[in-house]
């Protein structure tokens, strides 16, 4: 028998590792810049804050409607100009001088170049290329967000410790420019751009049916979740999950150890430590959320994250030993949310409606993360400290914990079923 081939479908879904993972190094970047831009410019945290805040709402508000941009032109053609947009946008905050160019620059810009290629670029990419293996390849492409952070962080601390800030974002902004014809290269679109069919199909998929204009499936998929009790529910778990990651510890915790007089280049050490352990956190809340009630899943990791935030502040010394176990643990708790939120999505909603609710959930994600962001910068700004941030914010996981409890108790989780529209995820 011939030797088996690999399916280009593993090429397209590394190809988005890639992707992803660039596109969260750039978003990781303000935690490094925000003491050098505080110490040049003399911006306050809060003021730096608020272009972040912009950043992350963008980087939400874009998902439901991403997928309708790939629906169009094609994710080869998204891919690329998302990250032109990213590359452009990076390198233009070089020039900076005003407040209001890192809002428009790196809030605007690159909030809404990075919202293009979001979570929901691997939801597009793992329903378009696999019918086996979702559930896995899903886990690898969403750990790919703290990954970026082991990657980058490092680097970009060294870079301006050595160099300045300008170097910083310069080596990201390359990265990007880099990537941009490898993708036009070698991504494709479909399966059925290269006679294949998907990884693990045992026939062909059917043509792609349109089922209107999906932009309008995204507002209107919007308008029935917000007549749904677990809908509500579960964008108001996810916000206290963004709050509690990508706002809080990963725009602040950095700036954070400054304070401590921890150097900037160990406080990267910590994040990118917490990407190492996401990678195994998420894989294993994947096998977990097949085989567990995915409440009970969620009920732990917000309760066990709420605790840990409350008791942070406490963890800064001169030996960071309780930094490297808060690392640790909050880098296997980071994104655990993840396959169960998803899980309970398609519950909810059916399989037919996962993805674009999912889109709006992780806009209440990233709504959460925006708003931390900008309150641990005015607490920063206005207390002196951070500690009123931190126990905020694990007290807000400990009623997100609750909240989890709740989904599909009352009523239980009868399933909608609605005609798809082509790039949303079954």
């Amino acid at each position: 028998m011939p030797a088996r081939r690999l399916h280009y479908g593993w090429i397209a879904a590394g190809l988005t590792f890639v992707t992803l993972l660039v596109a969260a190094g750039i978003r990781s970047a303000p935690g490094v810049m925000m003491v050098p831009l505080e110490a040049e410019f003399g911006w306050s945290r809060a003021t730096i804050s608020a272009a972040v805040s912009v950043n992350l709402i963008l980087y939400g508000l874009m998902a439901p409607f991403a997928a309708a941009v790939m629906d169009r032109i094609g994710l080869r053609r998204t891919m690329v100009l998302a990250l032109s947009v990213l590359a452009v946008g990076v390198t233009a905050t070089t020039t900076m001088t005003a407040p209001w160019h890192m809002v428009l620059l790196w809030g605007v810009v690159v909030g809404g170049g990075s919202g293009t290629i979001a979570m929901v670029l691997g939801a597009t990419v793992v329903s378009r290329w696999f019918d086996a293996y979702r559930g896995t390849v899903m886990g690898v492409l969403s750990a790919a967000t703290a990954t970026g952070q082991l990657v980058f962080l490092p680097q970009m601390a060294m870079a301006v410790e050595r160099f300045g800030w300008r170097a910083a974002v310069l080596l990201i902004a390359g990265a990007a420019a880099i990537l941009m014809p490898i993708i036009w290269i070698f991504m494709r679109d479909r399966p059925a751009d290269l006679g294949l069919w998907p990884v693990g199909a045992t026939q062909a998929p059917p043509a792609p049916v349109r089922a209107g204009n999906p932009a309008v499936a995204a507002i209107m998929a919007l308008k029935d979740g917000m007549r749904s009790r677990d809908f509500r529910l579960l964008a108001g778990t996810f916000f206290v999950c963004g709050l509690s990651t990508n706002g809080l510890i990963g725009t602040h915790l950095i700036p954070a150890c400054f304070d401590h007089g921890i150097p900037e280049v160990k406080a990267a050490g910590l994040l990118a430590a917490m990407g190492v352990f996401d990678m195994v956190g998420t894989t294993l809340s994947g096998w977990l959320s097949d085989r567990w009630d995915s409440r009970k899943l969620l009920f732990w990791y917000y309760g066990l994250r709420g605790i840990s935030l409350i008791f942070l502040d406490w963890a800064f010394g001169p030996d960071v030993f309780g930094l490297w176990l808060f690392a640790v643990f909050y880098g296997l708790d980071w994104i655990a949310t993840v396959p169960p939120t998803v899980k309970l999505t398609a519950a909810v909603f059916g399989r037919e409606r996962a993805g674009v609710m999912f889109g709006w959930i992780f806009g209440a994600h990233q709504l959460g993360a925006a708003t931390a962001a900008f309150l641990a910068g005015w607490i920063r700004t206005d207390l002196g400290d951070y500690q009123m941030a931190f126990i905020a914010a694990g007290l807000a996981c400990l009623v997100a914990a609750a909240m989890a409890l709740m989904v599909g108790r009352k009523g239980g989780m009868a399933p909608v079923t609605v005609p798809v529209a082509e790039g949303e995820v079954a």
